[in-house]
């Protein structure tokens, strides 16, 4: 397949290129500037505030479009942009695989949560939902929209756990926010990239995919787990919500106080997903997963 990719050069996007390309797919970037790039780059070039550009980069050559791009925070540009990548897909059956993320559902307590589960979005992602509705609604003109619902990725040195290893080297201990029985959906950024490659080539129309490979593991572990990675002992403290939203800003903060608990069997039930590699907990203290 000739796959448009937005997002190419992004933690998740990095690892979906490397997958893709592995497996024989042709992979295009769209990028906003190709003059920094190699003039034999096989890229588009676009911009999501600029829908016109990516209506034009959707070429009848290219066989699918994954956005992973990170949104605008404006819904209305967000919503054009959409409309622009759907427009040429429209009657065609090609794909198009969109990017959420499981913090669409809010709280969800102690029960696993899947797709079925209706939404209740944080701050950070509060208009999500519609954009999610957006793209579904395109599996009725015959795209193979499919809407992707990554957990807290992590794995290649990168992420949310990667950060909270910065702030453990900084501050000579694991941080985490909230209460000690916050629980995150998390996923290895490599198992996840083999996700995508499955919604495009066995997705059906209409699909929604919770990313997940571990249901819910605590944030102090990670954070004590993160604390072995920068060198500590395994300690991990309190991070007070007001000093983090101090110095990350509210609605990230409040992401990281979010206690979830959510289900990925539905990709791997439907689309013979087997994420495989090692836990964050592992990873980060340099184990293997048992």
């Amino acid at each position: 397949m000739k796959v448009l990719i937005l997002g190419a050069t992004g933690y998740i996007g990095s690892a979906v290129v490397s997958r893709l390309t592995l497996e024989g797919h042709d992979v295009v970037p769209l990028v906003k500037d190709a003059a920094a790039l190699s003039p034999d780059a096989p890229v588009r070039v676009g911009d999501l505030t600029d829908p016109a550009s990516l209506r034009a980069a959707v070429t009848d050559d290219v066989d699918a479009v994954v956005n992973l791009a990170t949104p605008t925070g404006d819904e209305a540009v967000d919503a054009a942009a959409l409309e622009a990548l759907l427009a040429p897909l429209r009657g065609t059956g090609r794909a198009f695989v969109y990017t959420s993320g499981v913090w669409v559902l809010g709280a969800t307590g102690d029960a696993a949560l899947t797709e079925d589960a209706g939404t209740d979005p944080i701050a950070i992602v509060g208009y999500r939902p519609r954009i999610e509705q957006r793209v579904l609604a395109g599996a009725g003109d015959d795209v193979r929209a499919v809407v992707i619902r990554p957990g807290i990725a992590y794995g290649r040195d990168g992420g949310i756990p990667a950060l909270m290893t910065g702030w453990a080297r900084e501050h000579g201990t694991g941080r985490y926010v909230g209460p000690v029985t916050t629980r995150w959906p998390m996923v290895h950024v490599d198992d996840l990239a083999e996700l995508y490659v499955l919604a495009l080539t066995k997705g059906q129309p209409g699909d929604l995919l919770h990313g997940v490979a571990w249901e819910s593991v605590p944030a102090a572990a990670i954070a004590a787990a993160a604390d072995i990675a920068a060198g500590g002992t395994g300690r991990a403290e309190p991070w007070p919500r007001a000093e983090a939203a101090e110095a990350l800003g509210e609605p990230f903060a409040e992401a990281l106080a979010l206690d979830q608990v959510v289900s990925g069997r539905r990709a791997v039930e439907e689309l013979g997903w087997r994420p495989s590699r090692p836990s964050v907990l592992a990873e980060l203290a340099g184990g293997t997963r048992g």
